[in-house]
């Protein structure tokens, strides 16, 4: 791949407020994937395309989203369909799969079980581990660099997601540690974190995740940030 087909920002994006951050209850009633943005979720993410816009410079974008409603409710608002090319649905980008509907209770019990036995290896009954998301977010990965091969591939590309897929995708391009990754809490709602390509063609994120636990970053780690 020549260096200079390689874009000149790779955003990632958290959807916006949706449902089930103010009531975690409805997974007892709606699949995880059809969880909708409140009204407050669409103005996070209008308010987050103008800053992209200004971003992207009014340049094309190409879009990856997962297929989760909350992620394509997100993409909608963000106004920004002038300079998007036809967006990618991409299953690999999904939230991770806790189960299919889900008992509140159960849940909040293994989420406790997780916090003591690791929250990148603990596997939720009928649902995965953050390694499995880890691995389907690598595959998305090989599938990305082969698309910024096409002669034609935008300067600027936009990932619509969660916030889990979004700290695992960055673990996988910095080749950060599992213990690092432990430490870092997920964005907030239509919050982004932008890889910006560099000089020497490498890329480094405009700002770190913050963390919920103390941790020193390795130099690997911390050359990640600019």
């Amino acid at each position: 791949m020549g260096l200079s087909h390689r874009p000149l920002r790779i955003v990632l994006m958290r959807h916006g407020e949706s449902e089930a951050n103010l009531d975690k209850t409805i997974y007892e009633r709606i699949p995880d994937h059809a969880v909708p943005l409140t009204p407050h979720g669409h103005e996070q993410a209008a308010k987050a395309g103008k800053d992209l816009r200004e971003l992207f410079e009014n340049e094309p974008v190409r879009v990856y989203v997962s297929p989760y409603r909350r992620a394509l409710e997100t993409l909608d608002s963000l106004g920004l369909d002038d300079l998007i090319e036809p967006p990618r649905e991409e299953p690999r980008l999904r939230e991770q799969d806790w189960a299919n509907l889900q008992d509140t209770a159960d849940i909040e019990h293994q989420e406790s079980l997780r916090d003591s036995f690791g929250h990148f290896f603990y596997r939720f009954t009928e649902g995965e581990s953050g390694a499995d998301v880890y691995d389907r977010v690598s595959t998305f990965l090989e599938t990305m660099h082969r698309d910024f091969e096409s002669p034609d591939a935008p300067r600027n590309v936009l990932l619509v997601s969660h916030g889990l897929t979004m700290r695992l995708f960055c673990m996988r391009w910095f080749h950060w540690s599992v213990r690092f990754v432990e430490t870092l809490r997920n964005p907030g709602n239509a919050e982004t974190r932008v890889l910006l390509r560099q000089p020497d063609f490498r890329y480094k994120l405009d700002r770190p995740f913050e963390q919920w636990t103390p941790y020193e970053p390795t130099e690997r780690e911390r050359s990640a940030w600019l």
